[in-house]
């Protein structure tokens, strides 16, 4: 097949998405694939005549991709490095690229690539994709209205509410709520802009911080507790994997630095509290409306309750990322896993 696998993009997982897309770029091309790796933002300026020559060029777009960094990546500096048009959130013959490929395998994580708005334009340019449809996307990746969809679906999530920079100086009480709190971007992935509160003054600090990245924020119950996630592909609902940061959570540093966290898979829970686990992902994937895959990340108090924090449509697909692991842990490799989501994105929503 010809494939072009999407990533980076003006999200703040910029970095994050395009190791994932050299990850799936490799492995799909060990597969005996056509594929390429593209950077939806810089695009890839070349002969427009000759465009079929880039699925079988030497190097496979991979000089595209470098370690993750400790810190959010640059997006203006990325803005300010691209010739044309910054405005425009596709690069050069990115568009074109797509439509000539069988698939294209969505790499990209957070902002413009996760909310929706990518997949609502390749749906009107007949352009086939992985993963979750547009409305899945738009839902999943808004933490203020996931949340009202998870409580009238039976989903349990921390109690909270989502306000709108107008509304900044709503105190605790006014909202319902108590210290300890987290405060964290309605949109945000990758746990960038997330801040637990735990005095008024480190309130105050959170909702500037948490600000600095969208006009809206969610504001929830501290629930303290061990962090686990439970992916599922297709029909397949795969065993949960928890997470144990060095850090106070499982934030940015962790997720993405060598031996910042431990993860376990299958989780060191009982197969009650695992079961509760599947139960709950499979039911946020539909209250969602999402398809194919997805992944859903969770906390468990010291009482095993357990609380749905969100769901990735889009989550990290590096050898080293949680819905790997997990995948692994039932004897599916990676390289199986990426063919898997192809083979259930083309059956699932484009069945001849």
């Amino acid at each position: 097949m010809k494939i072009i696998v999407l990533a980076g993009g003006l999200s703040t997982e910029r970095d994050v998405s395009l190791v994932s897309g050299a990850g799936i770029c490799k492995t799909l091309l060990a597969k005996g694939h056509e594929v390429f790796l593209l950077d939806v933002f810089m695009g890839f300026p070349y002969d427009k005549d000759k465009l079929d020559e880039v699925f079988t060029l030497p190097g496979h777009g991979l000089d595209a991709a470098f370690n993750i960094r400790t810190e959010e990546p640059d997006l203006e500096a990325v803005k300010a490095s691209r010739a044309g048009d910054a405005n425009c959130f596709f690069g050069p013959n990115v568009i074109e690229l797509c439509r000539m490929a069988d698939v294209t395998f969505l790499g990209l994580h957070g902002g413009e690539g996760e909310n929706g708005k990518l997949q609502a334009a390749f749906d009107l340019l007949g352009i086939r994709y992985t993963g979750s449809g547009s409305l899945g996307c738009a839902v999943a990746m808004h933490k203020g209205v996931s949340r009202q969809i998870f409580q009238k679906s039976g989903v349990i999530t921390p109690p909270g509410v989502c306000i709108h920079r107008n509304k900044l100086n709503k105190s605790l009480d006014d909202l319902g709520l108590s210290l300890p709190v987290v405060v964290k971007p309605c949109c945000g992935g990758s746990s960038i802009g997330v801040y637990i509160a735990n005095t008024n003054e480190e309130y105050e600090r959170a909702l500037e911080q948490s600000f600095r990245y969208e006009d809206e924020v969610v504001i929830e119950k501290y629930i303290k507790g061990r962090e686990f996630s439970c992916g599922i592909v297709g029909d397949f609902i795969l065993p949960p994997i928890e997470m144990i940061p060095k850090g106070e959570f499982f934030d940015y540093a962790c997720k993405y630095q060598t031996d910042a966290t431990l993860e376990v898979c299958p989780a060191d829970i009982s197969q009650e509290a695992a079961s509760r686990m599947q139960e709950q992902t499979l039911r946020a994937f539909h209250a969602l409306k999402l398809a194919v895959y997805a992944r859903a990340d969770f906390l468990m108090d010291e009482n095993e309750n357990l609380y749905c924090l969100e769901v990735n449509t889009l989550p990290g697909m590096t050898e080293a990322s949680l819905l790997p692991k997990e995948a692994k842990a039932v004897g599916i490799e990676y390289g199986d896993l990426c063919e898997r989501i192809i083979r259930e994105t083309l059956q699932e929503r484009y069945p001849s």
